[in-house]
């Protein structure tokens, strides 16, 4: 399985939550919400999740091996780091309400 699409949409609202990112897979697979945020030792993608009856959250989709993540989580940050570079001109998380 290929990774053959990365969106970013960054946000503006300035806190942890950098950017909303789409992932599309051999051109046939599509996976929206997941979410760059700004931790403690630097950034991380998170997976889309639910909150569950007892407070906690659980991944919807989520990789199955360290490899796939990898891959995943760089192409994001990779992407991420593109789209901040060019500035104001890109759609942000709000425009594609």
């Amino acid at each position: 399985m290929e990774i053959t699409e990365i969106k970013v949409f960054p946000t503006r609202d300035g806190g942890r939550l950098k950017a909303y990112a789409t992932v599309v897979f051999d051109n046939c697979f599509i996976i929206r919400d997941l979410k760059v945020i700004e931790g403690q030792k630097g950034l991380f993608v998170s997976m889309p999740s639910r909150k569950r009856k007892d407070g906690s959250f659980r991944d919807i989709v989520h990789p199955l091996n360290v490899e796939m993540r990898t891959k995943i989580e760089q192409g994001i940050i990779e992407e991420f780091d593109r789209v901040i570079k060019l500035g104001e001109d890109v759609p942000t998380a709000e425009t594609q309400e």
